[in-house]
C-alpha cells in the first residue's frame, strides 16, 4: 500500500494527513499525538474513525494541522481521516457516514460588525 494523503477541515482548522501500514504511530506536527492533544476528549476525537473501522493498530499516521484551536484542529484530524479509511475499504464508508464524520461541518465565527461590541452583542443603550 502506498502513502495515502487527504486533507480535512474545521472552522479555520487544516489537516494533511498521510497514512501508510505500520503499528499505530500517529505524529501530529512531529509530536507524539498524546502530547500534542492532551486531553483525553481530543484524544478520542482523532482516534474514533480509526477505533470505528477497527484499524487502530493497522496504520501509521502523519499529521500536518495548523489554524484555528486544538478542538477544530482535532476534528479537522478526524475528517480527514475518516476520509482516508473509506479510500482503504469502501465498506467503512457506511460505518462512518451515519456518525457525521464525512460531513464538512460549515460553522463558523461570525464577524464583529461595527458599531456593536461583539458580533451580535450591543454597547450598552441608557436613557436618562
Amino acid at each position: 500500500m502506498a502513502v495515502i494523503h487527504k486533507i480535512g477541515r474545521r472552522k479555520c482548522a487544516v489537516a494533511r494527513v498521510y497514512v501508510t501500514e505500520g503499528t499505530g504511530k500517529i505524529t501530529v506536527n512531529k509530536r507524539e499525538f498524546t502530547t500534542y492533544f492532551p486531553t483525553a476528549t481530543l484524544q478520542y476525537k482523532v482516534m474514533q474513525p480509526l477505533a470505528m473501522t477497527e484499524n487502530a493498530g493497522n496504520f501509521d499516521v502523519k499529521v500536518n494541522v495548523y489554524g484555528g484551536g486544538t478542538t477544530g484542529q482535532a476534528e479537522a484530524v478526524r475528517m480527514a481521516l475518516a476520509r482516508v479509511m473509506c479510500e482503504v475499504e469502501a465498506e467503512n464508508r457506511a460505518i462512518l457516514k451515519p456518525e457525521g464524520l464525512l460531513t464538512r461541518d460549515p460553522r463558523m465565527v461570525e464577524r464583529k460588525k461595527f458599531g456593536q461590541k461583539k458580533a451580535r452583542k450591543r454597547f450598552q443603550f441608557s436613557k436618562r
